[in-house]
């Protein structure tokens, strides 16, 4: 028998929309540690449209590990609401046993352990496998992809996104939307949009100059599949020239745009759409308000902030769906649409275990023809860890502290800045670290470590605008990542204050002495926005770093009291 929190009932116009979550199935199995490939994929066919979503996959071409947050505190209406819950929390809320496959995927807790007796995830030819299953089940599925695809490795470096665009042309996604695509400049993103056999989709991407829709994108594609007519409206990442560099870009402007969001409903509707998808990297906050305030969205395929649930959360008659990162996972969605009106869904987030799950041969064969060239230079070892090494949560990760280590001692500094970015996979203990591993957690298109002199005063400042992206109370105003990272300085965090009082009790730690805000420190950092840019190349920092160390041992990280009311 299915449990009562597997189903979730809301009222939707004068009916009642029923939707089953398929967590339950595979969590059960979990628990009895029996996972096989048929368990994993097993759904029972439902209504007649079926969505399939992956995001954030960060050029992730091969199985990896990747730990999920420890930390990811909600603020307003979020607090203590999903995604803003981990660990046991999380596990309560899901029915989620100890030690189980489901805790692994799912949770921090023990991951090294379970990492060990589970093994690696992800892999695009284990998504591939799903892909194609779900398609057999149902030909005319709809794959959606939810950005951060060409980005993130050494590989999507060196070929500037190709290898990322012709593995996913393989998988034949319907449409995708963006984010850090626009890293690659805004000519080599046009140059690969101009080849996608699929449709690039953002409806708040516009012309900066004329504020108008950008040519090069369309708002919404129009398609069928079970008889019912689909809008699918893109939503790219809004503050893009925030986040990342504007001048890499000048020629658009983001922004939510829920206004022309409500139009792009109504138009599709117009045109005789039956079901309406957001295909969103709004992050899954903006999502949950952007759902209150734009009426007609049945769907939103929720990206960038990385979250992966196991059931849809439904605001009003919309439902979202989060599906993780780096390959981690796969949903799917099949919907019930009778005369217009959805009758009711079922949903899996299906875990991609990379042991359990077989590769696609072709995808195999094709994601190994991109890494060929550049093989000897990612597989060469630089040096092995003895420390957990990972990067999710509002708060410094290890990898984290390693990079902040890196530039404090190769660029002779008193403090370290690292950008609060959420990509970036695992390494367990006792793994070796090779420069591909590097690369995961350092490649982007403006990679220089700067080196310059910084004032108490200006410190504090960063720390409170970066404060206030995170934890600022309106998810329209959470413009960035998670908290920037600090290494050779601790500071007491209290998320529950306005802008401009959260950071306290500034402390230099190599001294033990109080930041002075008149006083200038030696301050080192990467992934500056800032046009010009000098210094050398972060992943040379780094493993420049790693290979004097020989053997990476980081003690925890302690220097950061957070506080939450």
């Amino acid at each position: 028998m299915i449990s009562r929190r597997d189903f979730l009932q809301v009222g939707m116009a004068a009916s009642a929309l029923v939707g089953a979550s398929g967590f339950g199935n595979w969590a059960r199995l979990a628990a009895q540690q029996t996972l096989t490939q048929d368990q994993l994929l097993d759904f029972d066919t439902f209504g007649n449209v079926t969505l399939i979503h992956v995001t954030d996959i960060h050029a992730q071409m091969k199985p990896i590990y990747f730990r999920e947050p420890e930390i990811n505190l909600g603020v307003g209406e979020n607090k203590g609401q999903v995604p803003h819950i981990t660990g046991a929390e999380f596990k309560a809320r899901y029915g989620v046993a100890d030690g189980s496959p489901s805790a692994y995927a799912l949770t921090y807790n023990d991951f090294s352990a379970l990492g060990r007796e589970y093994g690696k995830v992800g892999g695009l030819d284990r998504v591939a496998t799903v892909v194609k299953s779900i398609r057999a089940a149902r030909p005319d599925a709809l794959l959606l992809d939810g950005g951060d695809t060409w980005h993130g490795s050494y590989t999507c470096y060196q070929t500037e996104g190709q290898d990322m665009v012709n593995v996913m042309n393989a998988l034949a996604p319907d449409a995708m939307t963006f984010h850090w695509e626009f890293t690659l400049g805004s000519d080599r993103v046009r140059e690969l949009i101009e080849g996608l056999p699929f449709a690039a989709l953002g409806q708040n991407i516009f012309d900066a100059e004329w504020d108008e829709p950008a040519e090069s994108f369309e708002s919404y594609k129009m398609m069928e599949a079970g008889g019912v007519k689909i809008g699918v409206i893109g939503q790219a990442f809004p503050y893009m020239p925030i986040a990342n560099p504007g001048w890499m870009f000048p020629e658009y402007s983001f922004g939510i745009r829920d206004e022309r969001m409500q139009e792009m409903v109504d138009e599709v509707r117009a045109a005789g759409a039956e079901l309406v998808v957001c295909l969103s990297h709004n992050g899954f906050d903006v999502d949950k308000k952007m759902a209150g305030r734009v009426q007609g969205i049945d769907v939103i395929l929720s990206g960038h902030t990385h979250d992966a649930l196991p059931e849809p959360v439904v605001v009003g008659d919309t439902i979202i769906i989060a599906s993780g990162s780096n390959g981690k996972f796969v949903s799917r969605v099949d919907l019930d649409l009778r005369d217009g009106q959805m009758m009711g869904f079922r949903h899996k987030l299906i875990p991609i275990f990379s042991d359990v799950i077989e590769a696609d041969a072709e995808m195999t064969a094709l994601i190994d023809e991109q890494r060929a060239p550049y093989l000897a230079n990612l597989e060469e070892v630089i040096g092995t860890t003895d420390t957990e090494l990972y990067r999710r949560g509002n708060f410094n990760g290890s990898w984290d502290d390693l990079i902040c280590d890196a530039l404090i001692s190769e660029r002779e500094a008193d403090i370290a800045m690292s950008p609060g970015v959420r990509w970036g996979p695992s390494l367990l203990p006792g793994d070796s670290i090779t420069r591909e591993d590097i690369w995961n957690v350092t490649s982007m298109t403006y990679p220089n470590a700067y080196r310059t002199e910084m004032t108490g005063e200006f410190i504090h400042t960063i720390l409170e605008d970066v404060a206030d992206n995170l934890f600022n109370p309106d998810p329209y105003y959470q413009q960035g990542g998670d908290m920037v990272r600090i290494g050779g300085m601790g500071y007491r965090i209290d998320i529950t204050k306005p802008q401009g009082s959260r950071i306290t009790e500034m402390t230099l730690l190599k001294t033990g002495e109080a930041i002075d805000p008149a006083k200038t420190y030696q301050v080192a950092g990467w992934a500056s926005v800032n046009e010009g840019t000098e210094g050398p190349p972060i992943w040379d920092v780094v493993e420049s770093h790693i290979r004097k160390l020989g053997t990476v041992t980081l003690d925890p990280n302690t220097s950061v009291e957070v506080v939450q009311g």
